[in-house]
């Protein structure tokens, strides 16, 4: 009986290694030739001992973007069980995430666990938080692209897309017509707690996301999704008829964070910086400049 392989996971570095198989997998597996573009590489200092034994290295190479970079590689054609002890062997600086091979064909690899670390061009949709209201200088997206673009001026783009008002399903119907012309890396979709809101938002919540991840693999880019932040629900205003509570935004939060588990796709969760400071929300919905400072320093230790 032929053994099923039902996943395929590019590799450009130890997991090539026909020792490290055999350690791993307990033989060799079978590979193709593979590239990947818009990537290169850069040196990762490993301290987990076991791995060290394993590859016989303390440096090994992790993925990081480049326009016009392409990294050779292979594709390693592996069982559940193979790719369940990848995952093992593979430290904490790594996630294993979907990319788009330069073939078109699409495959798992291990990433920077740090999502905007490797990043040149980020896309960032999403509603008025996103977006900056009540804050005259951009809100932490502005802050975000302020620091992104000052450690490499000339590679590093972020275009703030943001709408205030706009739902994931919003997001998922405008999001496709918009990164073409921007060549992004990441996407990075502000999760607001409009969904929450609505009466309905939650049940085209996994179409939406499905959707999304999609679009932003067809464009070779990393999906993230940052997550609601809290609300003051005694302050909050009614937007037309839109219902704002802090049970529904739990429920929108875990929800995304399920959905992000399950597809293996970045989380970041935003809830807690804000979590029972009323005094950093003009409104109970919308941080000032103060918590815009505060969600951007969150998001920096995050992914930045």
């Amino acid at each position: 009986m032929i053994e099923s392989r039902p996943h395929t996971l590019f590799s450009f570095g130890t997991l090539l290694d026909e020792r490290v198989q055999k350690e791993l997998f307990g033989q060799s597996v079978p590979t193709s030739p593979a590239s990947l573009a818009g990537h290169t590489t850069r040196p990762i200092r490993i301290t987990d001992p076991s791995v060290i034994a394993t590859s016989g290295l303390d440096v090994h190479l992790t993925l990081e973007r480049r326009i016009g970079a392409e990294v050779e590689g292979a594709v390693l054609h592996l069982t559940d069980e193979d790719l369940a002890a990848a995952d093992a062997y593979e430290v904490d600086d790594y996630a294993r995430r979907r990319v788009c091979l330069s073939s078109g064909e699409t495959a798992w690899a291990y990433l920077d666990a740090n999502p905007l670390r490797p990043a040149q061009r980020i896309v960032i949709v999403g509603d008025s938080i996103a977006y900056g209201r009540c804050d005259p200088q951009g809100g932490w997206a502005a802050r975000l692209s302020a620091a992104h673009i000052a450690r490499d001026e000339a590679a590093h783009r972020v275009f703030n897309l943001a709408i205030p008002g706009a739902t994931l399903a919003d997001v998922r119907e405008q999001t496709p017509a918009l990164l073409p012309p921007r060549l992004p890396d990441t996407l990075l979709v502000a999760a607001g707690i409009n969904d929450s809101a609505a009466g309905d938002g939650l049940a085209h919540l996994e179409g939406s996301l499905g959707s999304l991840a999609t679009t932003a693999l067809s464009h070779n880019a990393r999906l993230v999704i940052a997550g609601p932040i809290w609300l003051d629900e005694e302050h909050a205003p009614d937007y037309e008829g839109l219902c704002f509570t802090r049970a529904r935004a739990l429920e929108l939060r875990e929800s995304l964070r399920a959905w992000c588990d399950a597809h293996h796709v970045d989380f970041l969760d935003m809830w807690e910086p804000l979590r029972e400071r009323p005094h950093l929300l003009v409104d109970g919905l919308h941080p000032g400049p103060e918590g815009h400072e505060v969600l951007y320093q969150h998001l920096s230790a995050l992914g930045g």
